[in-house]
């Protein structure tokens, strides 16, 4: 069963952006030529995205041959397929990797065992719930990568219009 998803490189350094389109296509088994634009949330970098398509567990063989690099910022996602849950990746230097797995609307699920060891967390003293549920949720990926998932002049941009 295929799914598709998008890769998004937010930031790279220039030596590096090859090392990542040779990585995907590893991954993808075709030749892979992203558009590299400059990254204006940090100078010195490149940005990139690029939508797959391809078996289930695609975007975790993504992540997987990207989390090497530590100076590199990216999220994989994937849709939702018949066989299997729709994921989102993220990763940045600082905070290492991130994994969800997300619902047919891109809401992440969170897995029961992970919510009851949270609230055990919390009910000892370890820690408030909020902040592991912030954890849970991806907030301290988010609040990393947001200032980079705004490209800047020059991006392609794709509007979304509701129709009510």
């Amino acid at each position: 069963m295929t799914t598709r998803g998008v890769l998004y490189v937010h930031s790279a350094p220039r030596a590096l952006c090859p090392h990542v389109e040779w990585a995907v296509a590893g991954v993808l088994g075709v030749r892979v030529n992203l558009d590299w634009i400059r990254q204006p949330a940090s100078p010195g970098t490149w940005r990139a995205e690029f939508s797959w398509q391809g078996e289930a567990g695609t975007a975790s063989k993504l992540a997987s041959a990207l989390r090497g690099w530590h100076l590199l910022r990216f999220e994989v996602t994937a849709e939702p397929c018949t066989t299997a849950e729709g994921e989102r990746y993220s990763s940045t230097p600082d905070l290492g990797i991130f994994h969800a797995v997300t619902g047919i609307h891109g809401d992440i699920l969170i897995p029961e065992d992970r919510l009851r060891a949270a609230a055990a967390r919390a009910a000892r003293g370890e820690t408030e719930l909020a902040a592991e549920v912030d954890k849970l949720l991806g907030k301290p990926w988010d609040d990393e990568l947001e200032p980079f998932r705004y490209a800047g002049e020059g991006a392609p941009v794709r509007w979304l219009h509701q129709v009510v």
